[in-house]
């Protein structure tokens, strides 16, 4: 699967082993990412440490003007930009869920511009296609059509910050050859099965 051994969960850092656990018994399964990157336990922390700031940032205290579908459809369509089959998969799934339509994410990590979403959605993920792909040709002109689809300077920071951050896990993900888990391929396709009790 990985080109680098996954760490055994068991002899990690327990602030580490913590924050897994806790993700595996709200997800169901701990996601190959968290695993695949606390092999070097303080770039785990920093990571997932800017991870949280920008993909939830109400927990700090900050407002954003996206939504978190919207942070999902910015990480899906600029990771299929670059190629990350991870990214792809597991930000698709999530996408899935928030915008509550099963097609979506194949839309949008295949053309953007055909994709089931509002004008609004399409500029911002125009502008984060360009911050992934050609940063260089940024210019005033590419502010424009996102404020006048109601997004703000903060909106548009986010925009590039969640672009930049994921082109960096596009990477790290790709490199590593770290594969998707199988549930996330389901996820947001077909109904979750409900616990009895």
């Amino acid at each position: 699967m990985s080109r680098y051994p996954l760490p055994d969960l068991n002899s990690l850092p327990e602030d580490i082993r913590a924050k897994i656990l806790e993700v595996q018994a709200k997800a169901g399964f701990i996601p190959n990412v968290f695993l695949a990157l606390a092999r070097r336990p303080a770039e785990w922390r920093a990571f997932f440490a800017y991870h949280d700031a920008l993909m939830e940032p109400e927990a700090s205290g900050r407002t954003s003007g996206l939504s978190k579908g919207d942070r999902e459809m910015i990480i899906t369509a600029t990771s299929a930009a670059n190629g990350c089959l991870y990214c792809v998969v597991a930000h698709g799934a999530l996408l899935r869920i928030y915008e509550k339509k099963p097609l979506v994410a194949d839309q949008v990590a295949t053309n953007h511009h055909k994709a089931d979403i509002t004008p609004r959605q399409r500029a911002m993920l125009d502008f984060a296609m360009k911050v992934s792909q050609r940063p260089r040709e940024l210019g005033e002109q590419d502010f424009a059509p996102l404020h006048a689809h109601g997004l703000d300077d903060e909106d548009i920071w986010d925009i590039t910050a969640i672009t930049a951050f994921f082109g960096l896990s596009n990477r790290m993900a790709s490199f590593s050859n770290m594969m998707p888990n199988a549930e996330f391929y389901l996820m947001g396709r077909v109904p979750r099965e409900k616990k009895a009790g």
